[in-house]
């Protein structure tokens, strides 16, 4: 006989339940092994990784510094003209004051002739008048003299009239006219002595006048001389001429430049610096160079605070010897020191530091799987090591190669 087989199928129920926990087990083993948002998995190979360590930081800066000479004086044509003669050629030795290039220049010339004219003119305009004041003074100094004498006649004429005219001897009105002219001469004397008083102030005045405007006029012909003179191109230092390229028949303008001079044997070194240091840089601080199997020794002379291109200027300048086969333009390595050597907490230098500002660094976990975002703070640097104020213990270690690509994670897992 026929009889019913009872189906043994999973009730919806029973599958419901089965599906649901499927699910949830496939979600917890995402939630354990899927990369965070804040994480990233990367290769160990792939990054640089360094040790903090404990040691005494070197407070020093290396520098590419150029050499340049100490001293340079620019050339410059003071008057315009044709060059007729080029004495020196570049890169010559000169004196100071030996002649370069003779230039011509028929206007200056002429103007020149004609002021000198004008000035001798003056001048001799001026001398008349001085021989017109000094015959003046003469000629009143003779009617003081003639009038002081006429005086003296008159009154010896008076003292005799008068012990005759008491007497009787003398006639009244030949007395009173003796009188009178003994009266009228000495009156005059004193009228020409308070004139010759006034014409002496009034004459020193004119004379001082006459004199500074004489002064003057020789200072003015003194500089035409001069501008003519200074046709003759001269050496104004002692040194090593260069940049001095002028040919003859070239016609050069007015404070035209034509070359330079540079100081002989003589040199300084400009560097750029990098801007992080402007503050810290200060006149008087010394860099050390090597050259030649030698150490050479160097301080800040001049400080430039104008940055460009991130970089500001500082000029080192040699004390004592200076290495004697350098050339203008020569490019040396050099030691700027910022201070003394003191123990600290170091880690090296890397390009991490442009990326985080030394803010934070990624630490190596203990057992090398994994790497952890930690916010530091870091002091001073040099081109090898950096200086560790908080944040970093010696014996940890640290991710010290450029953080591009990851910089925004919180956590790297390392792998072999």
């Amino acid at each position: 006989m026929d009889r019913v087989v009872e189906s043994r199928a999973l009730s919806m129920r029973t599958k419901i339940a089965i599906g649901g926990a499927v699910l949830l087990a496939l979600a917890l083993l995402f939630y354990f092994f899927a990369p965070s948002a804040g994480s990233q998995t990367i290769g160990a190979d792939r990054v640089k990784i360094s040790q903090v360590t404990r040691g005494a930081f070197e407070d020093f800066i290396p520098l590419r510094a150029r050499v340049t000479p100490l001293v340079t004086v620019y050339l410059d044509a003071i008057e315009g003209g044709r060059v007729e003669q080029v004495l020196v050629e570049d890169g010559a030795s000169v004196v100071k004051g030996q002649p370069l290039a003779i230039l011509s220049n028929a206007e200056l010339q002429l103007s020149v002739l004609a002021r000198q004219t004008e000035v001798t003119q003056q001048l001799n305009s001026m001398r008349s008048q001085e021989l017109a004041l000094a015959q003046t003074r003469v000629a009143n100094e003779r009617a003081v003299l003639e009038a002081e004498t006429a005086a003296r006649k008159a009154q010896r004429q008076y003292s005799r009239e008068a012990a005759l005219a008491e007497r009787g001897f003398v006639a009244a009105k030949t007395f009173a006219d003796t009188r009178d002219e003994y009266d009228y001469q000495r009156r005059r004397v004193a009228v020409l002595r308070q004139g010759q008083a006034t014409d002496e102030r009034l004459q020193a005045s004119q004379l001082a006048q006459l004199r500074a405007s004489a002064d003057s006029l020789e200072s003015s012909l003194a500089l035409a001389r001069a501008n003519l003179d200074a046709l003759n191109l001269r050496a104004p230092v002692t040194g090593q001429l260069s940049g001095f390229s002028i040919e003859l028949g070239q016609s050069l303008s007015p404070g035209e430049r034509i070359g330079q001079i540079d100081s002989p044997g003589r040199n300084k070194l400009v560097a750029g610096v990098d801007e992080f240091y402007l503050g810290r840089v200060e006149p008087g601080q010394r860099a050390v160079i090597d050259w030649g199997g030698k150490r050479y020794q160097a301080k800040v002379a001049k400080i430039y605070p104008q940055v460009q291109n991130g970089q500001f200027q500082v000029d080192l300048q040699f004390i004592g010897a200076e290495p004697a086969d350098i050339q203008r333009g020569q490019t040396l390595q050099a030691r700027l020191t910022l201070g003394d050597p003191a123990p600290a907490t170091l880690i090296p230098n890397g390009a991490f530091y442009n990326e985080t500002g030394g803010n934070w660094v990624f630490v190596v976990t203990p057992d090398g799987s994994s790497a952890v975002k930690r916010q530091v703070r870091l002091g001073r640097r040099n081109a090898e090591m950096i200086e560790v104020l908080e944040g970093l213990d010696p014996g940890e270690r640290v991710i010290t190669s450029p953080y591009t690509g990851f910089a925004d994670k919180d956590r790297l897992d390392l792998t072999e």
